[in-house]
């Protein structure tokens, strides 16, 4: 697959002064680190969510433009941009697109690029067989997902502080800077440059209620948003009981309780010419 991307890029009249595979994750971070204070202008991550969410601290505060080659499974953010899922689509984006500046989303200090969960979705994307993913795409997390929906249980939620606190039993929850999670659509309205973060909680102690909404929202079907509620703010607190754990981009790397926070347009990305967002 390097040798493919690397041989479209050039052809596509993209000029590479320096291309690595990286066979180890370990090495993906330092790599692009290295060619961000290298001064390289632009710096292209071919990876999925994973690879985005490792990397993407490191172009905070930078002059490197980020452009991205989904390759994963669900390739959320890819898909929050618009950049084309196919290898051509997307390097014709690289070499014919233009640089936005967009928001990132904060939890506990981390960056993020498009989404974070906690409860259901840490415990399917740390699980999900390998081979299930190969075989069935996106789709292997929503059939993962309701297997793991008969060893799951309902957490008690705080969101906000003091007097402002308001409490629920749920099952997952959602904190969006895109509109995707798990390559399915989650929000319909929400921009990457308003400065605004979108917490999404599905409410009640019924797992099977968390199951009917994943399945709603993946056909788009229109009573997708009665098992929700939704908080919408530049900072948002969240606790929960028991503590959780919180992937933020596919990856876990945190715990309840979390601050919740909004950096405004503190990176440069390459997007469509003709947005979507």
């Amino acid at each position: 697959m390097f040798k493919l991307a690397h041989d479209k890029i050039v052809a596509a009249g993209i000029t590479l002064t320096q291309a690595c595979a990286v066979d180890d994750p370990d090495d993906l971070i330092p790599t692009v680190r290295r060619a961000i204070v290298d001064g390289a202008p632009m710096v292209i991550v071919g990876g999925g969510d994973g690879s985005l969410s490792s990397t993407i601290d490191e172009f905070v505060g930078r002059q490197s433009v980020f452009a991205l080659l989904p390759l994963g499974t669900a390739n959320s953010f890819a898909r929050t941009l618009g950049i084309p899922l196919d290898l051509d689509g997307a390097v014709h984006t690289i070499a014919s697109g233009k640089c936005r500046r967009l928001d990132l989303g904060v939890i506990n200090g981390d960056y993020f690029a498009n989404a974070a969960a906690l409860g259901l979705s840490p415990l399917i994307g740390n699980t999900v067989p390998r081979k299930l993913k190969r075989y069935l795409g996106r789709l292997a997390y929503l059939v993962w997902g309701i297997w793991c929906l008969t060893h799951f249980r309902p957490f008690r939620l705080h969101v906000g502080e003091g007097d402002e606190q308001r409490s629920f039993w749920a099952t997952e929850v959602r904190v969006f800077n895109g509109r995707f999670h798990g390559g399915v659509e989650m929000l319909e309205d929400e921009a990457l440059d308003d400065g605004k973060i979108v917490v999404q909680a599905v409410t009640g102690r019924s797992v099977w209620r968390l199951g009917w909404d994943w399945l709603l929202r993946f056909f788009k079907l229109s009573r997708r948003a009665e098992a929700v509620h939704e908080f919408r703010g530049s900072r948002i607190v969240l606790d929960t009981r028991p503590c959780l754990n919180i992937s933020i981009d596919g990856e876990v790397v945190t715990k309840t309780p979390a601050v919740i926070e909004s950096a405004h347009r503190v990176i440069s990305v390459v997007v469509p010419s003709s947005p979507v967002m």
